[in-house]
């Protein structure tokens, strides 16, 4: 989350290196945010997708939908 392109960060929610193939994400803060209907852009989305979150953002959404 930025506040403007290049500005400072509002909340830090991971980095990725590809040159280090190492990824380090927030998972508690990107699932909130997912919740509240943020949308990553398709790189982000293939991260998140790599790391498993959208897997884990999915069955908790369903598992929301079913206790409805």
């Amino acid at each position: 989350v930025r506040s403007r392109r290049e500005g400072r960060d509002l909340r830090k929610m991971g980095f990725y290196d590809p040159i280090k193939n190492q990824t380090y994400l927030n998972v508690p803060a990107i699932l909130y945010f997912l919740e509240k209907g943020a949308q990553p852009t398709g790189t982000v989305h293939d991260i998140l997708k790599k790391a498993g979150v959208l897997h884990n953002f999915a069955l908790i959404k369903r598992n929301t939908i079913n206790e409805q």
